[in-house]
């Protein structure tokens, strides 16, 4: 016997609603930690776990922010001025700097400084990585698509990779070691996880 269950339809919710129900039960969603450049060059860097890998021939992300007092938020408003944007893998061992770096600071404050960052310089982007990530990915703004409700909703920004540091350490030709990366997932309200509890499922042919 199964057991009860509650029925929500969607179009009857509040989006606040909607949102702890969904950020509740996609879990655990990978982090994109987004570090953007103003038109002024002042640098920014914010988590969203609404992101996601969505292609690998040629490799694209895609990260999704909100609306921010009705207005764009610095990492979509930046993307805008400069579409670039790298995306720096969170771990274990950065997990308390993105963390600080999910503070609501204007948009003239540096959120590298604000967390105590490194900046280091990309490859073939203008936006900065962070030097202190595993991982970091350098990517090109391939399209921005909006979802949702006008006035509401959130913004599709997606990237084509041009470029991928990893750190050696957990590298084995192109395949990453699960065990040494200890990437961090997000769940809902303050919840996280450690991607360490690992098992091995051999695929059906």
């Amino acid at each position: 016997m199964s057991d009860a269950s509650t029925t929500f339809f969607t179009d009857e919710m509040a989006a606040h609603d909607a949102y702890k129900l969904c950020t509740g039960l996609i879990v655990p969603r990978p982090i994109g930690w987004i570090g953007s450049l103003s038109a002024d060059g002042i640098a920014n860097l914010a988590p969203y776990s609404f992101f996601n890998l969505i292609c690998n021939d040629p490799m694209h992300v895609a990260f999704s922010p909100g609306s921010v007092g009705g207005g764009d938020k610095d990492s979509l408003a930046n993307v805008k001025q400069i579409p670039e944007f790298t995306v720096n893998i969170v771990t274990a061992e950065t997990v308390a700097a993105m963390n600080d770096t999910a503070a609501t600071l204007p948009p003239e404050e540096d959120e590298f400084e604000h967390a105590g960052l490194t900046k280091l310089a990309s490859e073939r982007i203008r936006p900065p990585r962070v030097a202190e990530a595993t991982a970091t990915m350098e990517c090109v703004v391939a399209d921005i698509v909006h979802i949702g409700r006008a006035g509401g909703g959130n913004d599709l920004v997606i990237g084509e990779v041009v470029v991928v540091h990893v750190a050696d350490r957990v590298l084995d030709g192109t395949r990453v070691d699960q065990s040494e990366l200890r990437a961090v997932g997000r769940h809902a309200g303050n919840w996280y996880s450690h991607a360490t509890d690992l098992f091995d499922l051999t695929r059906p042919a």
